[in-house]
């Protein structure tokens, strides 16, 4: 029985269905992004001394596993239903998350990572187990409501720094972190327990019994492989930035890890309820229209959050001797040259009236555009030779940006809030292509989005560690998006000139007439 052909009973039952679904997925994926927090409250407290590349890479791990099992997750869930996969997975991830709170070591540590980012696989799980409850028509909606999920991110940013300061008495007993981890464990746990008391298993009927090869045949088109990379932007940059930027706010703004959470939150939160709007947005204009705006908002907010925070002397425009002579007075704001030919030559100086930006000011964070100030210096002294074309005066350009944390907290949420949408206009293309494998197509979208949320912030530690500069992130997430946006719209003017010939042609007359035109 194909989705269409639900009963109204079902389909009612469709909507709890999709209710719990959001709830196990806000659990897992809080506990999924929960390394973002406590490793940077480890290595701002001096528990740990792990650099940014030690950092990147632990903050990376538990999305490996989520990642690379989102596939055999899903194949899964097609196979025995999203209730058994689903409940199961709950309950067992609680032991590796119960178990981060007894790790000492890195390689501890790491292991434990690989062990409760299976929580990861989740969204695979609950894509094809939702997708089973609702008519096409709405899978879009229904998927954009379960990715809502999301904000278990901006719950973890925000809830986890105040959640450890309370239970390490702010600092005092610094080995009450690892109460975090139980009480995430206890979570998973009650929520599992909930899940399978609460839920019944719907498996869409196919027509026969189909073998593994054959449920894995669409990994062979490369538009799965290109919905994967739209994907890896979205969802993998999210999930990158949903950890990164908080050690980015205490590194580069000073804060402390509360505030640099909960200044996180502000971003993530809205990309997680922001998705729903973005699977009803599918729904209506369609996912490509969607997706066009999406990487187009992206790189215009990657290209403004890509300035860094800077306070730079550069060379600037200097004073050149226009004829060779003695120098007969030197002052701020002027050179005189006696020369042979020409007399007494009077050079102008533009001399430094005052500082470009205050004390107070530099701490305020109130000044949004950059400042710059130029100003000319003398080189030369009373009797010195100049020859033609000597310089006479050093000028000096001095550039202020104070890369407000406001300004630059409100891009990174309207990039989010891009992502969010994107992520909606993704999966509502799976269905609409391939309908009878949801559960295998959406797993490998899942598998090489949830590699980007590993390779993120790996990619960050070791650009930053390189650079020095951490507005690498925002280089690198442009590329990638520039990337998106590039290949979609090659693969629509192929489309177009295959199935609509005669639209194509003018279009392109058009394009061409305008160029032509004076």
């Amino acid at each position: 029985m194909m989705n269409e052909d639900l009963s109204p009973q079902d389909r009612r039952r469709g909507w709890w269905i999709l209710a719990v679904n959001t709830l196990a997925f806000t659990v897992c994926f809080a506990v999924w992004m929960m390394n973002g927090v406590l490793v940077t409250f480890l290595v701002d407290n001096g528990l740990y001394k792990w650099d940014p590349a030690q950092m990147g890479w632990l903050i990376g791990i538990p999305v490996v596993t989520g990642s690379l099992f989102r596939l055999p997750f899903g194949v899964a869930t097609d196979q025995w239903g999203g209730r058994l996969v689903y409940g199961l997975l709950l309950l067992l991830a609680a032991v590796p998350t119960y178990l981060l709170s007894h790790c000492e070591s890195y390689l501890q540590f790491c292991l434990a990572s690989l062990g409760f980012g299976f929580t990861g696989t989740s969204f695979a799980i609950g894509v094809a187990y939702t997708s089973a409850w609702f008519p096409k028509h709405r899978q879009g909606t229904a998927l954009g409501i379960f990715g809502a999920g999301n904000v278990g991110a901006a719950l973890t940013s925000l809830g986890a720094p105040h959640l450890l300061n309370w239970l390490t008495d702010e600092g005092e007993h610094m080995d009450g972190w690892r109460e975090l981890p139980r009480i995430y464990a206890a979570l998973l746990l009650a929520t599992g327990v909930f899940f399978l008391l609460t839920t019944r298993t719907r498996i869409v009927e196919q027509s026969g019994r189909r073998s593994l090869a054959e449920r894995l045949r669409p990994l062979r088109v490369i538009r799965v492989w290109r919905f994967g990379l739209y994907y890896f932007f979205t969802f993998g940059g999210f999930v990158g930035l949903a950890q990164w930027l908080v050690p980015y706010y205490v590194s580069a703004y000073g804060t402390t890890v509360a505030a640099a959470g909960a200044l996180a939150a502000c971003t993530s939160l809205p990309t997680g309820v922001i998705r729903a709007f973005g699977g009803w947005l599918s729904d209506t204009w369609g996912a490509r229209t969607v997706l066009y705006c999406v990487f187009t908002l992206s790189l215009v907010c990657c290209a403004l959050l890509m300035v860094p925070r800077m306070d730079v002397y550069a060379p600037g425009s200097g004073v050149l001797a226009r004829f060779a002579g003695a120098v007969v007075r030197v002052s701020a704001d002027e050179v005189v040259v006696d020369s042979e030919k020409q007399g007494a030559v009077t050079y102008s100086l533009q001399p430094k009236a005052h500082e470009l930006v205050s004390e107070s000011q530099r701490n305020s964070s109130t000044l949004i555009w950059p400042r710059s100030m130029s100003w000319q210096e003398p080189v030369v002294k009373i009797d010195d030779r100049v020859v033609k074309r000597q310089l006479l005066a050093r000028g000096t350009t001095h550039i202020f940006f104070q890369a407000n944390i406001w300004v630059f907290t409100a891009l990174s949420l309207l990039l989010g809030t891009s992502m969010g949408t994107g992520m909606a206009a993704v999966y509502k293309h799976i269905p609409d292509y391939f309908p009878r494998d949801v559960g295998v197509v959406g797993g490998i979208v899942g598998v090489i989005g949830g590699l980007g949320g590993f390779a993120c912030p790996v990619f960050f530690g070791y650009l930053l560690r390189a650079s020095g500069l951490w507005t690498t992130c925002w280089m690198f997430l442009f590329v990638l998006a520039a990337c998106c946006l590039l290949w979609m719209h090659l693969v629509v003017r192929t489309m177009m000139r295959s199935e609509v010939p005669s639209l194509m042609r003018q279009i392109e007359t058009r394009t061409a007439a305008g160029r032509d035109a004076p």
